[in-house]
């Protein structure tokens, strides 16, 4: 899947793939002006609070340095029942972003169309997890104090302006679970300045960081931090442990008194690493990844027209002679071999409308779309799930 988005961020920061991601703090800037107010605005950004049942921790809202109470700024909807909905107070809301503070949305994917397609592109981009939350800021509100991620994070500057300070490591890749709680910072400045409209910028998991308009006056900032978790060497140990369980001497309790029984240990802990690389786990994590959230496919609510590929990671297809296997989500699927023509283009990440397709890949495409959106390892591409592609990610037979 080609995005607009990330074909900007490789050019701002001068990547040619994934490959960088975590391996040093880089900032650039967007060539394309038009391109940051697609991504989000912060009207939109406000009409999503507005349309939605949000709670605290998801959405927040700071002043001051200090989170402000929910009650504040939240009221009961109740409908003629007496049915009662938690719903943001709009009014009070922007009383308080006319005073200065910060609204924070968090998996702002889950919300968005457009932000949920831009992290499946992330997504398969660099096979691994990722989730996006914006971040809007008014006049002269104080930001956080300094503090470090436990992943990387892209940072795209959409509107406005914002001071950052962007400080090294003072431990050398910290983990959410860790044996320090790496909580002295460095005295290393890396890079402080002002992130503009169009900025992009790159801090690597660890890297102490901080950002505030303190100063500035009137004016606002709007940015998008896509986090991207990547797997570990303890992720990997992790999964083993899972492995061990079926080795019936991983499944005996331990013995406190015979030096022998640990030994043995030793040598069928050594086997199982062997048995099973780093390689295989980041492979099984693509393929075991649960279904995404899309909208289910209802025979009762009309024909297929168009679909795309939701998969959180690009599905393997496996040619075997007389056959194609679909690998993804847990799930393999055993098409005839003539189905591969529409597997590739069905399972591209990019949108098809069925009636183009069957002009490239063939009347069976049909068939092969309706089972694949059936299995869920693709998506009804409803009006509102095409928003998110649009004047990003270009049709599959366009």
């Amino acid at each position: 899947m080609e995005h607009k988005l990330i074909s900007a961020i490789e050019a701002a920061l001068g990547w040619d793939g994934a490959d960088e991601l975590g391996h040093g703090f880089v900032r650039g800037g967007m060539a394309d002006p038009a391109l940051v107010s697609r991504i989000l605005t912060p009207n939109r950004l406000l009409d999503i609070a507005m349309r939605r049942s949000l709670n605290r921790p998801q959405f927040r809202c700071f002043q001051k340095g200090e989170e402000v109470h929910p009650a504040v700024y939240y009221t009961d909807t109740v409908s003629p029942r007496g049915q009662s909905i938690p719903m943001v107070n709009m009014r009070t809301l922007g009383r308080l972003l006319g005073e200065g503070a910060t609204l924070i949305l968090d998996q702002a994917n889950v919300f968005d169309p457009t932000m949920e397609v831009a992290c499946r592109a992330l997504q398969w981009w660099s096979r691994e997890r990722v989730q996006v939350n914006a971040y809007l800021t008014t006049n002269d509100a104080a930001g956080f104090p300094l503090h470090w991620d436990d992943h990387d994070v892209l940072i795209v500057q959409l509107a406005g302006e914002k001071e950052w300070e962007v400080r090294g490591t003072s431990r050398k890749v910290p983990m959410y679970r860790d044996s320090d709680p790496n909580s002295t910072p460095t005295e290393e400045i890396v890079w402080a300045g002002a992130m503009k409209t169009g900025d992009v910028m790159h801090i690597p998991r660890g890297h102490w960081h901080q950002a505030t308009r303190s100063g500035r006056g009137s004016g606002k900032s709007l940015h998008v931090t896509f986090g991207i978790t990547k797997r570990t060497g303890a992720s990997w140990l992790a999964w083993l442990a899972d492995w061990s369980r079926e080795h019936e001497i991983f499944r005996h309790d331990l013995d406190r008194v015979h030096e022998s029984g640990a030994q043995a240990l030793s040598e069928a802990a050594g086997r199982l690493i062997g048995e099973r690389s780093p390689a295989d786990f980041l492979a099984s994590y693509e393929q075991a990844t649960a279904l995404p959230r899309h909208v289910p496919f209802l025979d009762a609510l009309g024909p297929l027209n168009a679909m795309v590929c939701t998969t959180h990671f690009p599905p393997q297809i496996r040619e075997n002679g007389g056959t194609v296997d679909v690998v993804a989500c847990g799930k393999k699927l055993t098409f005839a071999a003539e189905a591969l023509p529409a597997l590739r283009l069905l399972l591209s990440g990019r949108p098809v409308w069925l009636e183009q397709a069957t002009a490239v890949a063939g009347a069976e495409a049909v068939e092969v779309a309706e089972m694949l959106v059936k299995e869920e390892l693709c998506a009804v591409l409803t009006p509102e799930l095409s928003s998110g592609y649009t004047g990003l990610v270009t049709n599959a037979v366009s």
